[in-house]
């Protein structure tokens, strides 16, 4: 894959809301990812910026407004179907309301130390840790269906 010449066809976020030692998830029920887990998120919008994005996606997902939004990786992936996604990821610690279920994704909170990796896509569990470390992480991936073939993770501090 040459990186230097990739046009995503979509750009979509993802939100990690936390608290002390727990994060936001979901159980994703359609979409792309659908069956996974994941933090709650989805594709931007044309004339929208990535954090008013995250804000939407976390309010239709999950039923809570998130604030103070950091961003803290940019996620590409090449799918070998010819589908492409950027996916800006951010982690908040201020949000207002109560996650609730919606016809989305049904959302939970987990401990830091017990994240289940095993049910989510393949590279989460190369750079969602550095992400929750509060590192910055740049990630170039690619996919066959749900097997990741190649990936690329770049770690930096924030």
């Amino acid at each position: 894959m040459d990186w230097t010449t990739f046009t995503p066809r979509e750009r979509a976020v993802i939100v990690f809301a936390r608290r002390e030692n727990e994060v936001l998830l979901i159980h994703k029920k359609r979409g792309l990812g659908a069956g996974k887990v994941n933090g709650p998120g989805g594709r931007i919008d044309p004339g929208e910026t990535p954090a008013e994005a995250a804000i939407r996606e976390t309010m239709e997902e999950v039923s809570i407004r998130v604030h103070e939004l950091q961003q803290h990786a940019t996620l590409h992936f090449v799918f070998t179907d010819g589908y492409s996604l950027t996916v800006y990821v951010y982690v908040t610690e201020r949000f207002s309301g109560t996650a609730a279920e919606t016809e989305e994704a049904n959302p939970f909170w987990c401990h830091i130390s017990e994240i289940p990796y095993e049910s989510m896509w393949a590279d989460d569990a190369q750079w969602l840790p550095e992400v929750l470390a509060d590192r910055y992480v740049d990630g170039r991936f690619v996919f066959e269906g749900d097997s990741m073939l190649s990936s690329e993770v770049n770690v930096r501090e924030r």
